[in-house]
């Protein structure tokens, strides 16, 4: 089987464009109140570990994907006027800034992991289980994004772009296992989020945004020259977990209002007496963080 040589697209549909953008935008503006919750706060205690992992190497392999199938934009950037390279390229923007944003909030999970978490009776000489795993998490996060870049890189360089069936069939593969990725991706959360009965550091607000952003973002790609279902239908399967864990969280919310949790006014502090067990395990109150 032979694929066609990708033609550089012409003129974009003005709907198409104006949704892109708006995407784009909105995924900017989304990702914030999660960032701001935890640098606020200063902990991100309540998010789990495996929902990053599998979340930035899903993010990662498709970031990769759309790289490596719209490659050819670039070329055609030489032959365009600068709004219509813009215009063409928005898809890759658009996954360049949710890779970035997601992986931001992996880079302030570790910055702001809680110190009492960190060690095994709250001595500084043997690590908990919870941060070795979390430590393991980013190890391996790195791992597979320059792993990645060089096989991808390789392929594009010497192999060629996505007119070449061994190129196409890795961006494929890429496309599959952020598929596979996407659709468990939340399920340690929602379970995480379970057990705690609290909402913890994760923001609502930034899921009330994502959440119906997601099927936006889904047209959008799939409406891209160049794109196939490996692009776009890893974000149609998120959306919905996002939605169920979203649903979750503002019902721990509400129930946390009931009985006197204060989530929208009590900022965590470092205090030890408000982190140890010390206390009675019914003062110690978990949903304590600015939504």
């Amino acid at each position: 089987m032979k694929y066609k040589k990708l033609k550089c697209e012409t003129e974009g549909k003005s709907i198409d464009v104006f949704i892109a953008i708006f995407i784009a935008a909105g995924i900017l503006v989304s990702y914030l109140p999660q960032h701001f919750k935890i640098i606020i706060n200063k902990t991100s205690e309540g998010i789990s570990p495996w929902f990053l992992l599998l979340g930035s190497i899903s993010m990662t392999c498709s970031f990769f994907n759309i790289l490596i199938l719209q490659a050819y934009e670039f070329e055609c950037c030489k032959h365009e006027s600068a709004r219509l390279c813009f215009e063409n390229t928005l898809g890759i923007v658009q996954l360049t800034l949710q890779w970035t944003m997601f992986t931001m909030i992996l880079t302030l999970f570790m910055v702001y992991y809680p110190e009492y978490r960190k060690y095994v009776n709250l001595t500084p000489k043997e690590y908990s289980a919870e941060w070795r795993i979390s430590r393991l998490v980013s190890a391996s996060f790195v791992f597979h994004f320059f792993f990645t870049l060089i096989v991808s890189a390789g392929l594009v360089i010497f192999v060629g772009g996505a007119e070449k069936m061994a190129t196409r069939y890795w961006a494929d593969l890429l496309g599959l296992i952020s598929l596979v990725l996407a659709s468990i991706q939340y399920l340690p959360q929602i379970w995480a989020t379970w057990k705690r009965k609290s909402v913890g550091a994760l923001s609502i607000p930034m899921m009330m945004m994502q959440t119906p952003g997601s099927f936006l973002f889904v047209y959008s790609l799939a409406s891209r020259t160049g794109t196939r279902w490996s692009t776009w239908f890893v974000f149609l399967i998120t959306g919905c977990l996002q939605g169920t864990l979203l649903i979750m969280c503002i019902c721990w919310h509400f129930r946390g209002k009931r009985l006197g949790y204060v989530p929208d006014e009590l900022v965590a502090t470092d205090d030890p007496n408000e982190r140890t067990t010390l206390l009675p395990r019914s003062n110690i109150r978990e949903d304590v963080f600015i939504i």
